[in-house]
């Protein structure tokens, strides 16, 4: 905002034509969606070409509805991807947690762990082996929520295709039509278009 570039204009004008080019479109909120927790977390390492910071994402579901989403610029510049990926686990860990409480609160009936997709094998190693954090020091302390979670039963961490990881839609610059595909799988629709 301070010092915009033709760069800055470019994707601007090109978020501004989408949206006008998209106006009957929104999220789809079923009425037999069942009451479970499901998130996919990611991360692109190394995105800005500034200062080579990761953005990281998630994206939380209650049944088949996503109720809670989330892209920022991590504050830390990682070594690995892999260290990037654990720190967006870790973001929605908590994410998981507070959503768990909020369900709590609410009284309502729900009975499964919640599920948690991370798409890196290796986050997914460190958050299920506690043993191996001791080769993981230089990893923020904070990151290791996620281990803590996991092994009180807060969720099941599970692996992903990177095909299916729908919070790729708020870490990376997909082509059209991966951009569709997981588009569709948040739960967005097109009033407009033909059924």
């Amino acid at each position: 905002m301070a010092e915009p570039t033709t760069n800055h204009y470019k994707a601007m004008t090109r978020v501004l034509r989408y949206i006008k080019g998209t106006p009957g479109q929104g999220l789809y909120y079923p009425t037999t969606s069942s009451i479970h927790i499901k998130g996919f977390s990611d991360s692109d390492w190394a995105t800005c070409p500034d200062t080579r910071k990761s953005v990281s994402g998630f994206c939380m579901f209650l049944g088949d509805s996503l109720i809670s989403w989330k892209s920022k610029k991590q504050t830390t510049v990682y070594h690995s991807s892999s260290e990037s990926e654990y720190r967006a686990l870790a973001i929605a860990s908590c994410e998981v947690q507070w959503l768990t409480y909020l369900l709590t609160d609410f009284q309502a009936d729900f009975k499964q762990l919640a599920l948690l997709y991370c798409d890196n094998n290796y986050a997914r190693y460190i958050a299920a082996n506690y043993v191996f954090h001791e080769r993981t020091k230089h990893i923020e302390i904070d990151c290791h929520v996620t281990c803590e979670r996991l092994q009180n039963k807060l969720f099941v961490l599970l692996p992903i295709s990177t095909h299916d990881q729908v919070a790729d839609l708020l870490t990376k610059a997909l082509e059209p039509i991966p951009f569709g595909y997981l588009l569709g799988k948040l739960g967005v629709l097109n009033i407009y278009s033909p059924a």
